[in-house]
């Protein structure tokens, strides 16, 4: 605490007294990394302030809404263009376009399994805890789900035209491919270098704002939904939490253990990130500093450029297993029984619907609403069953999915022998603030 107070106030306070001197902007940029430095401890403030104001004053804190939707908008206007500099750069720096399909093929396979892997715990899981069983349904045909259920209908053409995160990245691989064979690369790549640094310290700048963006949502959070919102149905969300908590320390723990990697120390490494996703519920508001990140702890560009982008909408972990403990869930309150058909038939439809509805909004319920339509056994009503508590969850599955996408770029950096591992004990040997 006394290093906190020599760091950030000292600075602040000599300012104050020396503005009119040369050296005014020198104290300014200290004051910045300073502040950048605590960055942590800032977030994790907002986000206690936003559940106290959600609370005391839940009128006031609604109106807070608009200060999480801004900075999150601000960070995706950065998601495209890293997205294009990283996986241009990366590709271009690849020995071969061989080596560019390879990560890509065994990305999407690895996606798949570990995917599949979390519906099925989610299920498992979901009949072993029975969080469905002794629930009040009898109000629930009263809600209004019907454009949850007018949305149920996605196709692949609409998960790509309204998905441009993937357009994006399929335009950054033929850009770079076509790059790499030009006589020009050398030059054209200074410049797309140049714009990448700038980006990056921009993204800097706009981080420095994140705990506002936390406090604005967690306070509309608390102050639209209260904290009574999760008593009915605690037990489900309890269930899921540590569903998600297991998850991420045993099976993407052991993903990372293969390869003598701590998950503890990776996670401390993203503590800034992983608070900004959980007081926004946004894992997009962190997408740009994660791919930063992982690129200085030693994961090489490409692998980055590839992985990151195409996790984000189809390396859903937390989904995933939200999804299929929802669906069980309902199943159990409506006292509905289901066969072993009637299971894997609901696996194998998530396996397909949680990737096509990645790009649309409020995508949650719309890839329910189409997979209790298609498996015709619960009626898609019972969605209004989890209106109240899906956004307290959505931090939950942001928060997995956030995580899996490091973990799934790690794990492939060191698959393919493109990983600095000297950067990674750099990185996580920094000492917390």
């Amino acid at each position: 605490m006394k290093t906190f107070f020599k760091s950030i106030i000292a600075p602040l306070f000599k300012l104050g007294f020396s503005a009119y001197h040369s050296n005014a902007a020198s104290l300014v940029f200290s004051l910045l990394r300073s502040f950048r430095k605590y960055l942590t401890i800032f977030v994790l403030l907002a986000i206690v302030a936003g559940i106290m104001l959600g609370h005391v004053k839940p009128a006031t804190a609604v109106a807070m809404k608009p200060l999480g939707d801004y900075f999150i908008n601000f960070v995706k206007l950065f998601i495209n263009p890293i997205i294009v500099v990283t996986i241009i750069t990366g590709i271009c720096g690849m020995d071969s376009m061989k080596t560019v399909g390879k990560i890509g093929g065994k990305a999407l396979l690895y996606f798949e399994i570990v995917t599949t892997l979390a519906l099925v715990i989610g299920v498992a899981i979901a009949y072993l805890v029975q969080p469905g069983a002794g629930i009040d349904t009898s109000g629930v045909q009263l809600a209004d789900v019907s454009k949850y259920q007018n949305s149920s209908e996605v196709s692949m053409m609409s998960f790509f035209r309204e998905n441009s995160t993937i357009q994006f990245l399929i335009g950054s691989i033929i850009v770079g491919v076509l790059l790499s064979r030009s006589s020009k690369k050398v030059v054209i790549l200074s410049s797309i270098e140049k714009i990448s640094q700038f980006l990056f310290m921009a993204l800097g700048l706009v981080m420095l704002f994140s705990p506002i963006g936390a406090f604005g949502g967690m306070a509309f959070t608390i102050g639209k939904y209260g904290l009574a919102a999760l008593l009915p149905l605690g037990k489900l969300m309890l269930c899921i939490y540590i569903t998600m908590f297991l998850f991420i320390i045993f099976v993407l723990g052991g993903i990372l253990r293969y390869y003598k990697i701590s998950i503890w120390k990776f996670l401390r490494y993203l503590r800034s990130e992983l608070l900004i996703v959980l007081g926004t519920s946004s894992s997009e508001a962190a997408l740009p500093a994660l791919m930063n990140k992982l690129e200085k702890m030693g994961c090489h560009r490409s692998v980055v450029g590839l992985v990151v982008p195409t996790g984000y909408s189809f390396n859903l972990d937390g989904t995933s297993i939200y999804l299929s403990m929802a669906i069980i869930f309902l199943a159990q309150a409506f006292d509905v029984q289901l066969t072993w058909g009637q299971i894997i038939t609901i696996i194998g439809v998530l396996m397909v619907t949680s990737k096509g509805a990645a790009g649309v909004t409020g995508s949650g319920f719309i890839i329910l609403a189409s997979t209790l339509t298609a498996i015709k056994v619960i009626d898609v009503q019972g969605l209004a069953l989890l209106l109240g508590v899906d956004r307290f969850m959505s931090e939950a599955r942001a928060i997995t999915n956030f995580i899996g996408n490091g973990v799934a770029t790690v794990f492939l950096s060191n698959h393919e022998s493109l990983f600095d591992r000297s950067l990674m004990e750099e990185r996580f040997q920094e000492r917390l603030p």
